[in-house]
């Protein structure tokens, strides 16, 4: 069931050409149950894409049964053991290259271009965000070609539709302390940006293709930026942290001791996009303290010269160069 009705691209600033949607499979067409309660839709555009895995098996069935099979599943986990009133995210690519509808409306929001159907696929950017899950574990291998080419087309059309620019495309760890999409398909996000803008009639590269963005840090890793987090650990208070540069399990329970006083969504040890942000505190030229040694010491790793003033974006630009 493709297709939808296209925006005027000129109203859309900075798309040149329209994308069009690929076959998508609704909510009905794929057996979903009713939700449970009604789904929020409001009227404005999401200003952004969300990029998921399912981590469940990379399956060999790439079949649409499977397809199928596979979003009724998400849906029962999300509702029944989450207590959802719906699968959490928009839509879902399987294996074998079928998008399907995950929420309910979230296909009919997409095709007026002007709606957006608050989702559950990543808190805090559920009413701005696209959220699109991908089947498979990505941590050590990347995804089928035909998954790829669908989601390249889905988050092409996803941006023609509500004119987001290619660039504001990003992975779940993005904003959350998690391992989605996985290492490997994380690392293709800048292609993917790349590829969406050709086929929007953008040619973006260096930094455009290559947004800021947190690292992730778990246990078994080593260098500068855990060093870095071990001081900022240390600022915040788990003062029973060792500044070595190792991330071991003393330093993974010091992380959820940190996540718990600070109610974040995932106590789980793993450093990401949601306790980044808590970690670093601006930094101003003169200021002491653990914010300014753990920049000092980023900026000696890397041979930068830190800016006067460091924000988010300061700092991530800083950690990434000295990953």
């Amino acid at each position: 069931m493709g297709g939808g009705v296209l925006l005027a691209t000129a109203a859309l600033p900075g798309i040149a050409h329209a994308a069009p949607a690929p076959a998508i499979v609704d909510c009905a067409a794929w057996g979903a149950r009713p939700n449970s309660r009604v789904v929020n839709v409001v009227t404005r555009r999401p200003v952004k894409i969300l990029v998921h895995h399912t981590a469940t098996p990379n399956v060999d069935d790439l079949s649409r049964r499977a397809a199928d099979d596979l979003a009724r599943g998400i849906q029962n986990f999300h509702m029944d053991r989450r207590g959802w009133l719906d699968s959490g995210q928009h839509f879902t690519i399987s294996r074998g290259g079928f998008v399907l509808e995950g929420r309910h409306r979230s296909l009919e929001a997409l095709r007026s271009g002007r709606k957006q159907v608050e989702g559950a696929h990543c808190t805090g950017q559920n009413l701005v965000s696209i959220g699109i899950e991908n089947e498979g574990t990505y941590t050590d291998t990347g995804p089928t070609g035909v998954l790829w080419d669908r989601l390249r087309e889905m988050c092409a059309h996803v941006c023609s539709q509500y004119g987001i620019a290619p660039t504001e495309i990003y992975g779940h760890r993005d904003f959350k302390d998690t391992l989605c999409p996985g290492d490997v398909l994380y690392g293709m996000l800048p292609r993917l940006r790349g590829e969406v803008g050709g086929m929007l009639g953008q040619r973006l590269e260096g930094s455009s293709v290559r947004a800021a963005s947190w690292p992730v840090l778990r246990e078994d890793d080593r260098g500068p930026v855990v060093r870095a987090a071990q001081i900022l650990l240390r600022g915040a208070g788990r003062t029973e942290v060792s500044v070595d540069g190792e991330f071991g399990a003393a330093m993974a329970e010091s992380v959820r001791v940190f996540q718990a006083e600070h109610a974040t969504e995932e106590v789980n040890g793993i450093i990401g996009g949601e306790s980044w942000p808590l970690l670093t505190p601006p930094v101003r030229s003169g200021d002491r303290g653990a914010a300014a040694e753990a920049v000092e010491a980023l900026a000696v790793t890397s041979s930068t010269r830190p800016p006067s003033d460091i924000g988010p974006v300061q700092w991530q630009q800083l950690l990434t160069a000295a990953r």
